[in-house]
């Protein structure tokens, strides 16, 4: 992990959901699954043009304890989806860049186990802020997850 700028704000659509932490342990209440099987399912993304994939957790309630926004979407500029395109925007900013490659979603899970527990220690070098963190799917064996620091 290193700290990152992002000196560019970055238009992201696709859908979002709500929920929480707790929620998304078990399998009978969880929507980040069925968010990205929608995303999936209806929105065809041109890789070969070079959009990419981005999953944007905002508009948090505190922490990790709180409800948050989940927004599974693509940096493209054309989409063609016969459900309601909604979009976010990440702000520029300090991050912490999280990087792992590795089959999904096994590396999407243990790369927000390290962002926890990174966070979780009383010794951090930066502050997480709880205002816009992104994952980036750079193809289908990288991720990058950016979290927004102070």
């Amino acid at each position: 992990m290193n700290l990152v700028e992002i000196e560019e704000e970055k238009l992201i659509r696709g859908f979002i959901t709500r929920t929480n932490n707790v929620n998304e342990m078990d399998p009978h209440t969880s929507k980040i699954a069925t968010l990205w099987q929608e995303f999936d399912n209806k929105v065809d993304v041109d890789y070969k043009a070079g959009n990419r994939v981005f999953g944007v957790y905002f508009n948090y309630e505190s922490d990790t304890n709180g409800e948050f926004s989940v927004l599974a979407g693509t940096d493209q500029t054309n989409i063609n989806s016969p459900t309601k395109i909604e979009s976010i925007t990440i702000p520029k900013g300090k991050y912490m860049l999280f990087k792992a490659s590795g089959d999904v979603p096994q590396i999407v899970i243990e790369t927000w186990a390290k962002v926890w527990h990174y966070f979780s220690q009383n010794n951090t070098e930066y502050e997480r802020l709880y205002t816009t963190d992104f994952e980036c799917y750079l193809n289908q064996n990288e991720i990058e997850v950016y979290i927004a620091v102070k």
